[in-house]
């Protein structure tokens, strides 16, 4: 009959275990990227009683109630978090925390340190690959602190080609002052300085134009030479540039002795698409469609952003874009090994496979999602009906022990 004492007393011991994992999920239920623990019992040893078949055996009840993490997706969630970060598959991301131990998380909540240091809402440092300067990402090199250059600055580039897309018109004579047309692009020198280069086109005859380029005699030293390229257009009857040909490749603008010191430049004038011709005569009043120069002035980071597959994205002053780190992944196969220190992180175990680090959408790893967090697994009406369970499982074993006690005391009446 003692033996009724210690299996309700068991169960009462795994019930109220089973109800401290069930508030602990109720707990999480808004906690990002939390993944929900599924309540586990195993039965205790039994014992025979005079025979050796299983009719004569008698379990002594329960073992404690035991968790496990159950590695479902949570929904994908957008936010305005612009470093906020969402796995969809499988995956972890790799953090360290304050004494250098790795760390594995699904929360993506993600923010800047003073120091510019990715970090985790609760400080742990997010564990990645750093750019180079010409946004080049090195996967195989081990992974370590991302570290965003919060005052960096990206340098000039100076412009290389230029082109001017125009439309010269073919009606007026040679003489005519509409028969004159000009047009002003900016280009960039190797200091990031604004210079506006002129090109004006002349009717010269039929079908015939000159050109001349010039920059402001201010923007060079006393040796400068303002006309840096003059030459002739020829348009064939359909209106088409003819000469200089496709094949002639583009007409070089060398700049010399820049008064700020930079740099000479040789800029790419490109006439053509392809073989399609950006400067053509037809009978429609002069006149400039677009323009274009690859040069950029320096300039300093605005915005750093999240953007998907876990790169980091830095927008700079300029208009620049250039990536400047890669979040790592990590998979792990046997995932519900590993153990819960808190703050959202896990850690490996004895029993934990290897984790496999490497970038994200490749070696069977999930996709991130920038902009996003992924919700907790907690589902409440689940979580309720196995609160009723337990406290119904709670309330019979108290019966248990109740009906075993006043069982004894008739045995000792009975005795007396």
């Amino acid at each position: 009959m003692f033996d009724a004492f210690s299996s309700a007393l068991s169960a009462l011991n795994a019930d109220s275990d089973a109800i401290k994992i069930v508030g602990n999920n109720l707990a999480n239920l808004n906690t990002t990227g939390y993944k929900a623990d599924d309540v586990q019992f195993y039965d205790l040893i039994s014992q025979q009683l005079g025979g050796t078949s299983a009719a004569n055996s008698v379990g002594t009840g329960v073992s404690p109630a035991q968790s496990s993490k159950v590695f479902t997706q949570g929904s994908i969630q957008q936010t305005n978090g612009p470093l906020d970060a969402a796995i969809s598959g499988d995956g972890f991301f790799v953090v360290r925390d304050s004494v250098g131990e790795t760390l594995y998380t699904r929360a993506g909540n993600f923010s800047l340190a003073a120091d510019g240091t990715l970090e985790t809402a609760t400080g742990e440092k997010v564990q990645g690959w750093m750019a180079t300067n010409n946004g080049a990402v090195n996967l195989s090199a081990p992974v370590g602190n991302i570290v965003v250059p919060v005052n960096g600055v990206v340098p000039a580039t100076a412009t290389a080609n230029v082109s001017v897309t125009a439309n010269l018109d073919a009606r007026p004579a040679v003489g005519d002052p509409s028969a004159s047309f000009s047009s002003p692009v900016t280009v960039i020198d190797s200091q990031g300085t604004s210079h506006v280069l002129t090109f004006a086109f002349t009717k010269t005859g039929v079908n015939t134009w000159s050109y001349t380029v010039t920059i402001p005699a201010a923007d060079l030293t006393a040796t400068g030479t303002p006309q840096i390229a003059t030459g002739s257009l020829t348009f064939g009857p359909t209106g088409q540039l003819t000469s200089p040909a496709s094949t002639a490749g583009p007409i070089t603008l060398n700049i010399a002795n820049l008064a700020d010191g930079a740099s000479n430049m040789a800029v790419n004038w490109n006439l053509y698409n392809g073989t399609q011709s950006l400067v053509t005569q037809f009978a429609q009043n002069s006149g400039v469609a677009a323009t274009s120069q690859d040069g950029f002035p320096a300039g300093q980071i605005a915005k750093i952003a999240m953007s998907d597959n876990g790169v980091l994205l830095a927008t700079y002053s300029n208009g620049q874009q250039s990536p400047v780190a890669q979040l790592a992944l990590a998979t792990i196969r046997n995932p519900e090994t590993m153990l819960s220190v808190g703050n959202n992180n896990l850690i490996a175990t004895v029993d934990t496979a290897a984790p496999a680090v490497g970038s994200p959408a490749s070696g069977g790893r999930g996709r991130v999602t920038g902009g996003s967090l992924e919700t907790s697994t907690v589902d409440v009406a689940t979580e309720f009906t196995n609160l009723m369970s337990f406290q119904r499982s709670y309330e019979a074993n108290s019966k248990v022990i109740t009906t075993t006690d006043q069982m004894l005391q008739d045995l000792i009446n009975l005795k007396q």
